[in-house]
């Protein structure tokens, strides 16, 4: 399906494939994804629908005469229930209340008198791409799997935009390469009976923050246990992460009531002060039918490790590139133990808490309790009380703050109270970038400013479905590199259903500076003992980071050498290397160089990358 080397294989659990119309003249595309090793799920007629790579469970297919339907990934719907509503299908739309009431995280196929609907997850774990192959519209799961076909280099434009920091709503969904189209989360694909023309559907609208805690509680509780259900419900063994924060804990607890066996898995963190061990092995106190494993701290790999020897297929940048060693490393051990699927807690941060930047609209509705909880805000963060007034006072449209960002890339990077409080954080580039990378990036900020709609009217919900997709498009890579590592991760504060639920409850009463993550406390009251609760912070693995920078200095000097962004004129390579060679610079704390080194690391792992760029437009 793509141009691969032996050893990044796809393993159980990142299915990945191709969706085709049912005509005659998509013989020709198809023959471009069918590779050794490739499956092929045919169209009523026998023409190829779906072709890639998946395990027998991960889908669950149903036809009913010329009418199909497939959902691969994580789906509670068996196959008599899917092959009913085949059926009883006679218009796409109806997929809509199927999508938004069924629990997992999962692709959702249908072909329907010739038609297609192809759709992902409203999370944007699972995400749709779509490019005219051979004169016939082909949808993916994958960007780079289009690429390939079409014979493209990456558009060195949208390089360039990955080189901002953080990058931006809606640039961040933009594929890298021309012809390559991405569908929105929210949205999905239909491919006309002519195998060409194609609209964008919306299925998802996110729910209005309305609920009381106590009604949403209950509902985030069910929702995530559902989640959760949905993965242990087989049975075997599976394994958690318990890192003694609430979010691991509670999936931890979940789990420990299905029918599967759980191995709990604890890396307790180099810094003294960290005290996460503690937490967990409380939790595990509680917990006498789960295995509970404890690392060694000294043996987890540091922020920046084998940043050289990434050979994993991407098909965009991303940060996660830095952790990748320390989210893979226990891994193999966790197979060992017999664990087929390890779920972690990830996403909790995103979906449990949410975004101070809703104070912005209830400071105008409610300003004594917006001013009451501000000042709690304000202390908690140490937020300057200018940097407040600026940012609360601030009533640009989104189109407008996107806009005017471009004028401000080179400044410093801005205080913590504009990104919580604002549209978001403002995108910054870096001294290494060039005159040119800033042309680039600048010139599709302001394109896509120009007709740029926030994801939400509220800045707040904006910001929490900003910072939920930054996430998940971190995690879909990681879910290919476990995969492949051998034990597929799931995160199931992720799934659509819990997403929906957390969003759900007033924001008034889901962020506090008074309590930590009130929603998911109240939401785990009967599962979860009451002194586990009790924690109201986290790690910070900050000494995890600098100690990385120190010692995997010559990895990073290594990586700028003969740099594949300097090739393209986007980067000073001589500033990147005299950078590696000062780890103490106090800049680099705040992870600056993390975008720079995810657009290097993808650039050096695609396939032919020594010409990336080459022949591509400007």
């Amino acid at each position: 399906m793509t141009d691969t080397h032996a050893s990044a294989s796809p393993g159980r659990g990142d299915a990945h494939f191709v969706v085709l119309p049912d005509r005659e003249d998509a013989a020709a595309a198809a023959r471009l994804f069918t590779r050794p090793g490739t499956r092929t799920l045919p169209h009523a007629s026998g023409r190829p629908w779906l072709i890639g790579r998946w395990h027998d469970d991960e889908i669950v297919t149903a036809q009913a005469g010329s009418t199909a339907l497939a959902a691969v990934g994580c789906c509670p719907l068996d196959a008599p229930r899917l092959r009913r509503l085949a059926a009883q299908l006679r218009d796409l739309t109806r997929l809509d209340a199927l999508a938004r009431s069924t629990p997992g995280s999962f692709h959702l196929v249908a072909a329907l008198d010739g038609r297609l609907r192809v759709q992902g997850t409203a999370s944007g774990l699972r995400l749709v791409f779509h490019a005219e192959i051979d004169g016939v519209r082909v949808a993916a799961t994958r960007a780079d799997i289009l690429a390939t076909a079409l014979g493209r280099d990456p558009d060195v434009e949208q390089v360039a935009v990955r080189l901002l920091w953080p990058v931006p709503h809606p640039l961040q969904e933009a594929p890298l390469w021309k012809g390559v189209t991405a569908v929105p989360p929210q949205d999905a694909l239909v491919v006309a009976a002519d195998g060409r023309s194609t609209r964008h559907s919306r299925w998802w609208t996110p729910p209005e923050p309305v609920r009381a805690l106590t009604a949403g509680a209950a509902l985030a509780r069910d929702a995530l246990a559902e989640a959760v259900q949905a993965r242990t419900r087989a049975g075997g063994t599976v394994s958690c992460d318990l890192s003694g924060g609430l979010d691991s804990t509670s999936i931890c607890f979940l789990a420990d009531r299905s029918p599967a066996h759980v191995v709990a898995s604890t890396w307790p963190g180099r810094d003294p002060a960290d005290t996460d061990l503690h937490w967990a092995r409380q939790a595990a106190q509680f917990l006498p039918e789960v295995e509970h494993v404890v690392w060694d701290a000294e043996a987890s790999p540091l922020v920046y490790t084998d940043l050289l020897t990434i050979d994993d297929l991407l098909d965009e940048p991303t940060i996660g590139v830095m952790d990748r060693s320390r989210v893979l490393h226990h891994l193999p051990a966790m197979a060992e133990r017999g664990s087929r699927l390890h779920l972690t807690g990830i996403g909790g941060d995103h979906v449990a808490w949410c975004s101070e930047a809703y104070y912005h609209r209830l400071l105008r509705t409610r300003p004594l309790f917006a001013v009451r909880q501000l000042r709690g805000f304000r202390a908690l963060w140490q937020w300057p009380l200018g940097g407040m007034a600026r940012t609360l006072s601030d009533s640009r449209p989104y189109g407008k703050w996107l806009g005017d960002s471009v004028g401000h890339l080179r400044d410093p990077l801005p205080t913590t109270v504009t990104g919580a409080l604002g549209w978001g954080g403002e995108p910054r580039l870096f001294d290494w970038v060039t005159p040119e990378g800033e042309r680039l990036a600048a010139r599709a900020l302001r394109d896509a400013a120009q007709d740029a709609r926030p994801l939400h009217r509220d800045r707040g919900l904006h910001a929490d479905l900003e910072q939920i997709r930054s996430c998940t498009r971190i995690i879909r890579q990681w879910d290919a590199m476990a995969a492949r590592a051998g034990v597929p991760m799931a995160s199931p504060f992720l799934d659509d259903r819990v997403i929906e639920a957390f969003l759900s409850v007033r924001p008034s009463e889901r962020v506090s500076p008074w309590q930590y993550k009130p929603l998911l406390a109240a939401a785990m009251r009967d599962v979860v003992p009451e002194v586990c609760l009790r924690r109201s912070n986290k790690a910070a693995a900050s000494m995890d980071a600098s100690n990385g920078l120190r010692e995997h200095r010559a990895d990073l000097l290594a990586l700028w050498e003969d740099s594949r962004l300097e090739r393209l004129g986007l980067v000073n390579g001589d500033a990147l290397r005299d950078l590696a060679q000062r780890p103490a610079t106090p800049g680099l704390r705040q992870a600056i160089l993390y975008s720079t080194i995810a657009a290097e690391v993808w650039l050096r792992g695609l396939p032919h990358a020594a010409k990336a760029g080459a022949t591509t437009s400007l």
